[in-house]
């Protein structure tokens, strides 16, 4: 019998989960059973990985302790500090040195063969505390500047902001990467998070598995492309300029960056999200230009998708607020995926740790298409 082949996997369901659902069609998103639109703007990186790790909020103490133990974990190994060094040297970008340093943290790891799910879930803290520090080390270290060591009294997203500057946060720029940070935090099994299980079902350790979903997130295609988004935006530059522009992109035969996702077919609940952290970010800065022509150009982007694509309805998706949101709080646009990266953790190691609560080597099957009759040839007669 022939085997039948479902390219990409496409509607294929390799995995139970409890940890996100994604609804195309309806524009939902759930993490851990609840709506994005109310975990993202009130929930902290800390309290969204928790409940993923736990299948539940935690309560005031159990927060405390895990903030304490993240703490803990911002301590890299001296192996770690080498290769950022090293990759400094060759100004590699910054998401091949956090996919390069991931692989260092093993290092740290005092048992290593310590396979107890509570060994397994304190590597997946120790991973997600370090992922921040990581990033923030290589900019300032490439740049040559001094490292900025975190502070015991700000949380993940605070401190990720003053690891990167050394300026104390606004608490709206931290509320904003909070947002952001969850908003990213799960997104069923993408190929990055399909990456992380396939790699752990072979009972191999975590930090190989997420090692390998960051190499998955740094394609293109999934990684995506929230600079260009908002470079779109900033070339258009006012609002009276964006049909001409977007016509001729259009035209062209151009991709609108920021526009249409596989999975949703509708617009990507993601979206909503940060277009409302968005608009509180520029509204408290007391500058709402940007993001009032961003939205302008937004308008103007989906009237015209619908002209050429007729059918096709393509929606605003996850990139174009993130450029916006990171833009915002001022992240350059290379950091833009590391920094989905430092979301995407919490989300990467839950998966690992269900994989391996009820593993099963991940192993799909392939349908050969090549020849059956070919005879082997003496090298002299070839």
């Amino acid at each position: 019998m022939a085997t039948k082949v479902i390219p990409g996997l496409e509607g294929v369901a390799a995995a139970e989960t409890r940890l996100s659902y994604v609804d195309g069609l309806a524009g939902q998103l759930f993490i851990g059973g609840h709506p994005l639109t109310e975990l993202a703007p009130n929930a902290t990186f800390e309290e969204a990985a928790f409940l993923l790790w736990h299948d539940r909020l935690p309560a005031a103490r159990e927060l405390a302790a895990l903030k304490d133990r993240l703490r803990d974990g911002q301590s890299l190994p001296a192996a770690t500090h080498n290769i950022l060094a090293e990759a400094a040297t060759k100004q590699a970008p910054v998401i091949d040195a956090l996919r390069m340093a991931c692989a260092t943290l093993s290092l740290g790891d005092a048992n290593p063969d310590d396979t107890r799910p509570e060994a397994q879930l304190s590597r997946a803290e120790k991973i997600c505390a370090a992922f921040p520090v990581i990033v923030a080390n290589y900019v300032r270290v490439r740049a040559g500047k001094e490292i900025v060591p975190p502070r015991a009294d700000y949380g993940h997203a605070a401190n990720y902001l003053y690891m990167l500057t050394g300026d104390e946060p606004h608490a709206d720029f931290v509320r904003a990467m909070d947002t952001y940070l969850v908003t990213a935090m799960d997104h069923g099994m993408n190929a990055s998070t399909f990456t992380g299980r396939v790699i752990v079902s072979t009972e191999s350790d975590l930090y190989s598995a997420i090692t390998g979903a960051i190499g998955a997130l740094k394609g293109p295609a999934h990684g995506g492309a929230p600079g260009p988004a908002l470079n779109m935006v900033f070339e258009i530059g006012t609002a009276d300029q964006a049909e001409q522009n977007i016509r001729a992109r259009l035209e062209r035969g151009e991709r609108l960056m920021g526009f249409g996702h596989r999975v949703y077919k509708v617009r990507d609940p993601r979206a909503d999200v940060l277009s409302q952290a968005a608009e509180r970010l520029y509204e408290q800065a007391g500058d709402r230009s940007l993001y009032d022509l961003a939205r302008a150009v937004e308008e103007t982007a989906l009237r015209l998708l619908e002209e050429y694509k007729p059918g096709r309805n393509l929606q605003t998706n996850l990139e174009y607020y993130t450029a916006l949101v990171l833009h915002g709080v001022g992240l350059s646009a290379e950091l833009f995926t590391p920094t989905f990266a430092v979301g995407r953790a919490g989300g990467w190691s839950a998966h690992c740790l269900e994989q391996l609560s009820h593993n099963r080597l991940i192993r799909p099957s392939s349908a050969y298409t090549g020849p059956k009759d070919r005879r082997w040839v003496p090298l002299a007669d070839r």
